[in-house]
């Protein structure tokens, strides 16, 4: 290792030291500081992450970087690109901006808690505003600085879905947006008429589901998916969420006393995550190739975790055990959990929506974000666009309910414009890379009914999460399951699932 590429890994070593202190300062924030925290919190976290573009765009850097390509191994070839790429992307920004926009998305975010549940649009809008403004400022910096990009948009877009052009979603979107509407009409007649057949669903009519019993109860699944309580835990938080890495991996969920099953499809989800942040590779941990490749890839574990095993037959079969157990009560059979897990039915909610409707919501986030990042609309139009798409895409109407609408998701608040579609490309890929896994062990669905995924954790940590950084997220994709990705394997997948009933 030459000297040069030695004092790279030694910054970048400390960069995600820093990043470490911000990230769980972060998590305290979103589940135990007191409201009054807030200010000194936000200008505590803005104050690291200004020492962390300091540090990482320091003028020497760049000499580093240009010196560090010689006489290198095959794996630190890759690790230097992945230096230069997060490099790359903090350049083109002040650290004015970089504090700003922390400031700015930690009081909108805090204000936005008690907005929502109000419906104050306009309260929300002044803080709102100026997250906008911050973030256009962002992508066309970012756009100015890499003539990759055609939009500001899609610059923003490339820091979570890295790898996957604006091409490439726009032709998996196409194929949804084509296919959807039609599927959707067609599954929700398919099981209204299993619903009449079925005549009572074997439910549970008013019970109440106690909030402890049911955290013991997502601490069992996340047991039984592989989570390791020496190195995480899970908590609650108003919006579900994962952070950390090996050794320390926090999980969020919600509660409602009125039913149980979204807290433990979102428990689910967030293990799939810390289950590849978890099984990223130790020797690689504080540089930028042993990090996950990109959101896309990201979101495929969750939503591979979520919906290809808790939601299988086979899998929902074992653990109805777990929650009659908790839930005596709750009279429904393994069969009826599952039919009450997999009902499609358009709703306003992005987080409670299913498999069939899910990419709908994204496909409104998707084209209003890119428009309004783009100038083409002003914050102040969301809420009319916002109920004009639902009509479209779900024939939904939001009137002014804003927590149901506009108001319901966390990620515009902090400015993480370019994330949705990750959403979708995770759930594209994890149908794609579900059915490599099928193919490769062709038990899953025995294994599945003795509560047994390690044998998945095995073949997803050689296929996906020993890979971390080192190939492209469309190179992944490809080298996993034989092509690149493409939206017919989650339409196979839904009409497997919801017409077929296979699984």
């Amino acid at each position: 290792m030459n000297t040069a590429y030695q004092s790279l890994t030694e910054r970048f070593q400390r960069l995600s030291r820093i990043n470490h202190a911000i990230s769980y300062l972060n998590w305290d924030q979103m589940v135990m500081m007191p409201p009054k925290g807030v200010s000194s919190r936000a200008e505590a976290i803005a104050e690291l992450a200004g020492m962390y573009h300091e540090t990482l765009t320091a003028p020497e850097v760049a000499d580093l970087i240009a010196e560090a390509g010689q006489d290198l191994s095959p794996d630190d070839e890759v690790g230097l690109r992945e230096m230069r790429r997060v490099w790359r992307q903090e350049t083109c920004l002040p650290a004015e901006l970089v504090k700003a926009k922390i400031v700015a998305g930690s009081r909108c975010e805090h204000g936005w808690r008690t907005q929502r549940e109000a419906d104050d649009w306009d309260g929300f809008l002044k803080n709102f505003t100026e997250v906008v403004e911050l973030g256009r400022e962002e992508a066309t910096l970012r756009q100015q600085h890499d003539d990759r990009f055609a939009t500001p948009y899609d610059a923003l877009l490339d820091l979570h879905c890295t790898g996957d052009s604006k091409e490439l979603i726009d032709t998996v979107f196409g194929e949804l947006r084509g296919v959807l509407p039609g599927l959707l009409v067609e599954v929700v007649e398919k099981q209204l008429r299993a619903a009449k057949r079925r005549g009572g669903d074997g439910g549970s009519g008013s019970v109440v589901y106690d909030l402890a019993e049911q955290k013991k109860l997502n601490e069992k699944l996340m047991g039984l998916l592989g989570f390791d309580f020496e190195s995480g835990r899970l908590d609650v938080s108003l919006h579900p969420f994962s952070m950390g890495g090996a050794g320390d991996l926090r999980i969020t969920t919600r509660f409602r006393d009125t039913e149980f099953l979204e807290a433990l499809l979102a428990t689910a989800h967030e293990t799939g995550h810390a289950s590849y942040e978890g099984g990223l590779p130790e020797k690689w941990a504080d540089v930028p190739v042993g990090q996950h490749r990109n959101m896309c890839i990201h979101e495929s574990q969750s939503l591979l975790f979520e919906k290809q095993i808790f939601l299988s037959r086979s899998f929902m079969s074992y653990f109805a055990s777990e929650i009659q157990a908790s839930f005596p009560d709750n009279r429904a059979n393994s069969d009826q959990l599952w039919s009450m897990a997999t009902q499609v039915e358009p709703g306003f909610i992005r987080v409670e929506a299913d498999e069939v409707t899910y990419p709908l919501h994204v496909l409104l986030r998707y084209e209003i974000e890119s428009s309004l990042i783009n100038g083409e609309i002003e914050a102040r139009d969301i809420p009319q666009l916002w109920n004009t798409k639902m009509k479209d895409y779900l024939g939904l109407d939001v009137g002014n309910k804003h927590s149901i609408g506009c108001m319901q998701d966390i990620h515009w608040t902090d400015g993480a414009f370019g994330y949705f579609p990750s959403y979708t490309l995770g759930a594209v890929n994890a149908s794609q890379i579900f059915k490599s896994l099928k193919s490769d062990c062709s038990d899953w669905q025995e294994r599945f009914g003795k509560g047994d995924i390690s044998f998945v954790r095995d073949w997803l940590q050689e296929k996906i999460w020993s890979r971390a950084s080192f190939a492209s997220s469309q190179d992944l994709i490809k080298e996993t399951t034989g092509s690149g990705t493409s939206a017919e394997f989650y339409i196979e997948h839904l009409k497997a699932r919801y017409l077929e009933e296979l699984y």
